[in-house]
């Protein structure tokens, strides 16, 4: 069977909506005992304006004071120009931009119009491209978006050749709501596949639905071998009402496992950083209970 690697998310899109404000040392712990799971990249911060995203203000300090472990990437979220200036200054060692394919979201999320997003990026890409590091593309609502309905899949197709071009050296295809099936899945991947090869292409399912395994599997049939999840199923989208559901790293590591299909992480190291993720999320996760 072939091996699936799989893209750690949680310290940033899992811990984002929190609405508790955590501590940088908590986070800067969490992200310690992953880098012990055999990861090879951890998205770790997002450099957006602590007005909208009031969780992520501390990025820079926690890019700073993780132990960075040997042969892992640690990764950002940057939407701008500036985003991508504080991350770089803070060490990030890849960038991820992130599109809608549906025009609703992208005025919601980015208040802008999709082509006016992609404008917005070009910047973005130029100055990663000088500075040497890589930069990854999210598309979101790649189903159904929560202000225009269902998403079609040549839409999605064409937001994700449109970042491939700009430079994506991956492209993540997001089930923002978690209303996505298998059947859907496909249609959408099929489309795409036209545009993106399937092993420049990543999996997010939130698992909203009960359907993100599912979706994985079928996604693996159509060739794609990575897909990312949040340890402890934590987090969602703060623009998206009711799709709060990362499907949970550990339940897709066993998942896969339990299929013969190896992602070289380690099952202990995983469920340790389990309990701290859902300590943090109950507002019990202080330095001393999960120092790992």
């Amino acid at each position: 069977m072939p091996a699936v690697e799989i893209f750690e998310v949680g310290p940033r899109d899992g811990l984002q909506n929190e609405t508790r404000l955590i501590p940088a040392a908590e986070k800067v712990a969490l992200v310690d005992c992953l880098s012990q799971a055999g990861f090879r990249r951890i998205e770790v911060a997002s450099f957006v304006s602590p007005k909208w995203v009031p969780q992520m203000a501390t990025s820079g300090e926690v890019l700073g004071r993780i132990a960075r472990a040997p042969g892992v990437r640690y990764a950002a979220l940057t939407p701008n120009l500036r985003g991508l200036t504080d991350a770089l200054a803070a060490r990030a060692d890849e960038v991820a931009i992130f599109g809608s394919a549906s025009e609703g979201f992208s005025r919601a999320n980015l208040n802008c119009s999709v082509e006016e997003s992609l404008a917005r990026f070009a910047p973005v890409m130029e100055h990663a491209r000088e500075a040497g590091v890589q930069v990854r593309g999210y598309v979101s609502c790649i189903t159904d978006c929560p202000f225009d309905g269902p998403t079609a899949p040549a839409a999605v197709a064409w937001l994700a050749g449109q970042l491939l071009a700009m430079g994506c050296y991956e492209i993540s295809l997001g089930d923002t709501l978690g209303r996505g099936t298998p059947e859907r899945i496909a249609a959408m991947l099929r489309a795409v596949l036209d545009e993106v090869p399937p092993e420049r292409l990543a999996g997010h399912y939130h698992d909203t639905g009960g359907q993100a395994l599912a979706n994985i599997a079928v996604s693996i049939e159509h060739g794609v071998r990575v897909f990312d999840a949040a340890i402890g199923g934590l987090g969602g989208c703060p623009y998206a009402p009711g799709a709060s559901g990362n499907v949970a790293t550990e339940t897709v590591h066993d998942w896969l496992t339990e299929r013969g299909i190896q992602t070289g992480l380690d099952h202990t190291v995983l469920h340790q950083a389990r309990d701290m993720a859902h300590a943090l999320r109950g507002g019990e996760g202080h330095v001393s209970d999960i120092d790992a």
